[in-house]
């Protein structure tokens, strides 16, 4: 007489009902910005500024603020060519410290003191609730045998097939998004 394979579980602990279920894989896409790396692009940008025979004299600066929930960098510069130069050390920073430019939100300039320019550089981090729909419905338009759900500022997509998910990650990275986005949690 052969058992059934539950009466096995108390042997063989593996076999209790994950033989005979369906697992399903998944990841989720996610968009964050490693904030000890933005970190040290601004110091890597501070002491290039310091450095430059152009920026010599001038009241041209780069902060990192962090704030409760908002993470922001501020550029202050005399003019509008010392600020766009100020823009691309920090972009020349930010991507050798393996930083998405995508992630780098430039505002736009206004005056501050001294006839001085301002300029805010705000961080995205988190796929916003929009974005995140758009994203599932290009996933879904594909036809492949994958569900996606949407949590909080993250995407989660899972699949009893990993070779679907596999091409979801192929299809998501040609997708021509504004945002930097991650592959994580792979189950």
């Amino acid at each position: 007489m052969i058992l059934p394979a539950n009466d096995y579980a108390p042997f063989y602990p593996n076999l209790r009902n994950s033989h005979f279920m369906a697992q399903d894989f998944s990841f989720d896409i996610v968009s964050r910005l490693d904030l000890q790396e933005v970190d040290n692009a601004v110091n890597q940008a501070k002491k290039e500024l310091l450095t430059r025979f152009d920026f010599k004299g001038s009241k041209s600066s780069i902060e990192l603020i962090r704030e409760k929930e908002l993470v922001k960098i501020q550029l202050i510069a005399d003019d509008e060519m010392k600020l766009r130069n100020l823009q691309d050390i920090l972009k020349t920073r930010a991507a050798g410290r393996k930083i998405s430019i995508k992630a780098l939100d430039f505002r736009t300039p206004e005056k501050a003191f001294d006839d001085c320019l301002r300029q805010d550089v705000h961080l995205q981090q988190g796929i916003a609730h929009e974005k995140a729909k758009e994203i599932a419905r290009n996933i879904k338009d594909q036809k492949l045998k994958v569900q996606t759900s949407i949590q909080g500022d993250q995407l989660r997509v899972s699949s009893k097939s990993k070779d679907d998910l596999q091409a979801v990650i192929r299809f998501v990275q040609a997708l021509p998004l504004d945002i930097p986005v991650q592959f994580v949690n792979f189950r």
